[in-house]
């Protein structure tokens, strides 16, 4: 019988240490800092790159190359510096955007039930100041995360919003804005 009273102690202590150590480690730091933001698109323009070679007198057009740097005439991927396609942020159903759109719900959930789930941005910044998956938001255009690092993105207060369509990072354009860092 006391080896049955010793026993349940130590899981009683085992278990209070456990949910002691998981609640302090669940807690992520939130700094708020005030950065330069620029939208980029995935467009030549934007990345750098050109359709086809001069070696094939730019009749290769379906190849996108590198068309400036070390890496001039590799063949362009499209992928970010973290390996994953870039993607806008998606609100998700139960989110502000649902708040102020209310009429959309219905649309959401018969045709685009994928856009349920809220899924963050893709963020470019400088690696050395913000690594890879560090989580933020951007007041007016959402929660991302940093998957990308860009040529021109150069300390801790520049930061590049990937959007999909060239004229929407053209309105964007560059702005100053209060970014809430999340850090774990």
């Amino acid at each position: 019988m006391r080896n049955l009273d010793e026993v349940c102690k130590f899981g009683k202590m085992a278990l209070i240490l456990l949910l002691t150590s998981f609640c302090i480690g669940c807690g992520t730091a939130k700094t708020m800092r005030n950065m330069e933001v620029t939208g980029y698109c995935n467009c030549g323009q934007c990345c750098g790159w050109e359709r086809g070679t001069w070696k094939c007198l730019k009749l290769d057009f379906w190849n996108r190359n590198i068309a400036a740097g070390p890496n001039k005439g590799a063949s362009y991927s499209g992928l970010t510096a973290s390996g994953t396609k870039p993607h806008e942020p998606q609100p998700g159903l139960i989110s502000v955007d649902s708040l102020t759109h209310p009429w959309m719900i219905p649309v959401r959930i018969v045709f685009f039930p994928w856009l349920l789930l809220p899924r963050d941005g893709t963020i470019a910044a400088d690696t050395r100041y913000h690594p890879f998956g560090t989580r933020m938001y951007i007041p007016g255009w959402g929660y991302g995360v940093v998957e990308d690092r860009g040529g021109a993105i150069k300390g801790p207060t520049r930061l590049d919003l990937y959007y999909s369509s060239h004229n929407r990072a053209l309105q964007w354009g560059r702005k100053n804005v209060s970014v809430t860092i999340y850090r774990d």
